[in-house]
């Protein structure tokens, strides 16, 4: 999975974690219930660290329905607080869904200061984010809306990289993998990760946080099928 933004390898290395916490809005926190046992990829992620680095703790502060500025208000003085080494932060895709006009300036404003706070909060602690690949065709909406809302993630989307980049956070490209909107990574009400596309995340990310170990090297390696 390559990263579109470049890294700011001044953190520490990551060759001892110890604490984990991901936020953000239902595609970290789940979907309430999981009917469809779909899974959670930041739970998989977790599991997979867990394995390099024994004794691991992990909390996700995930909200579903959360927006970016939920997100900047509600979960971050707690992230702080759990003094973290690795952060993962996915949101904005709720701010493109639940409005017709999406407010990207609105994004913007939220992310940086998602970014800002969790630098401030956990100066440490190596930040992790990725872009939405585009899952309108998905959608069970009309063309139009389908159109506004790939034009909103792809608004979105430039955001995420460029706040990235100046804030340090390393940023995966999910929309830039060719599969990444194959149907077979979405649930069935085409929005949230299925168990497959979940698997395909968390995998992503251990790959990132692998080669993140090593301050010689940053994610440059394809992994296949990635939502």
């Amino acid at each position: 999975m390559a990263a579109t933004s470049p890294y700011d390898h001044a953190r520490p290395a990551l060759r001892r974690l110890h604490r984990y916490v991901a936020v953000g809005d239902s595609f970290t926190a789940g979907v309430p219930g999981d009917p469809e046992g779909a899974g959670r990829w930041p739970d998989e992620l977790a599991d997979a660290l867990l394995a390099r680095h024994p004794g691991l703790e992990y909390v996700n502060l995930g909200v579903a329905g959360a927006t970016s500025a939920e997100v900047a208000a509600g979960q971050l003085e707690r992230a702080a607080t759990l003094e973290p080494d690795l952060v993962t932060v996915l949101c904005g895709v709720n701010d493109v869904l639940l409005s017709v006009r999406p407010d990207i300036d609105g994004y913007r404003d939220a992310f940086t200061a998602v970014l800002a706070c969790l630098r401030a909060g956990t100066p440490d602690a190596h930040l992790l984010t990725a872009t939405c690949a585009d899952f309108s065709p998905w959608l069970p909406m009309g063309p139009r809306s389908r159109r506004r809302v790939a034009e909103g993630l792809a608004a979105l989307n430039d955001v995420t990289q460029a706040e990235a980049a100046r804030h340090g956070a390393l940023c995966l490209d999910f929309a830039g993998y060719p599969s990444a909107g194959d149907r077979e990574n979405y649930a069935g009400d085409g929005v949230h990760p299925s168990r497959a596309g979940n698997r395909r995340a968390a995998a992503a990310f251990a790959e990132a946080v692998a080669e993140l170990e090593d301050h010689d090297r940053t994610p440059d390696h394809p992994t296949d099928g990635v939502p």
